[in-house]
C-alpha cells in the first residue's frame, strides 16, 4: 500500500497548531473546537478538520478535541516529541542571540555543539557552550549523528559550509543567510527572511 503523500503546505501549518494548543493548555482549557483553534492560527476552521483529516480522526463533532490528545498527536507527527540535537555554526551577533534564546529547549531543540571559524572567538563560552573550531565540524556531526543544523554565517561562505552540513550527514537546514541553498534531494532547508516578511507588510501600510 502506498503511503498517503501529505502535501507541504498542511504540515507547514501543524506548527502553528501546536503552538496554539499550547497556548490553551496554559490558559487552563481541555477542550478546543476548529473554530477556537483555527482562531489561534489565523486559519479557517474549515481548514483546520481538513489538515487534521489527512492524519486521523482526533475528535468528535459537538464535543470538540481533547487538547491534550491533540498536542501529543501533533507532536509525534512533527517528531517533536522527544529532544533532537543541534549544531549551531556561527557564533556573531545572531548566533550569540540563538545560543541563549532558552524557547529552543523548552521545545525539544538542544543545541548541542556551536562552532566558528574565527580563532578568537574559538573556546570561549556562549550559552553554556564552548565554542569550537568549525574544522572540527565535521567530525563531532558524524560522530554524534545530528541531523538538524542552524546556519547564522555571512552569505559568502552559507554554501560552503552547507556542503560540509550534508557531507556529515545533517538533513535539516535552519538557514538565516539570504542566499537559497543548493542542496541534495532529501536534505530540508528552510530559510529565514525576515526582510521579505517586512517588504511585505510595508505594502500593506
Amino acid at each position: 500500500m502506498a503511503e498517503k503523500i501529505i502535501p507541504d503546505i498542511v504540515v507547514s501549518r501543524l506548527p502553528l497548531y501546536l503552538q496554539a494548543l499550547e497556548y490553551l493548555q496554559k490558559s487552563g482549557k481541555t477542550i478546543t473546537s476548529s473554530k477556537e483553534l483555527g482562531a489561534h492560527s489565523d486559519i479557517s476552521a474549515a481548514q483546520v478538520r481538513k489538515d487534521l483529516s489527512f492524519f486521523g480522526e482526533f475528535g468528535k463533532q459537538g464535543s470538540g478535541y481533547d487538547i491534550a490528545y491533540l498536542y501529543s498527536e501533533i507532536s509525534r507527527i512533527l517528531n517533536v516529541d522527544h529532544v533532537w540535537d543541534v549544531a549551531l555554526i556561527g557564533s556573531g551577533y545572531l548566533g550569540h542571540a540563538i545560543a541563549h534564546y532558552p524557547g529552543f529547549v523548552e521545545h525539544g531543540f538542544r543545541i548541542k555543539y556551536v562552532f566558528d571559524n574565527n580563532p578568537a572567538k574559538i573556546g570561549q563560552e556562549l550559552g553554556g557552550h564552548i565554542i569550537l573550531s568549525s574544522e572540527k565540524m565535521v567530525e563531532l556531526i558524524k560522530k554524534d549523528g545530528i541531523k538538524i543544523a542552524m546556519l547564522t554565517v555571512p552569505s559568502r561562505v552559507v554554501q560552503e559550509v552547507a556542503d560540509q552540513l550534508v557531507q556529515a550527514g545533517v538533513k535539516a537546514i535552519l538557514n538565516y543567510a539570504p542566499v537559497p541553498l543548493i542542496v541534495p534531494e532529501g536534505i530540508r532547508v528552510e530559510t529565514v527572511r525576515p526582510i521579505l516578511q517586512l517588504e511585505h507588510m510595508t505594502y500593506y501600510l
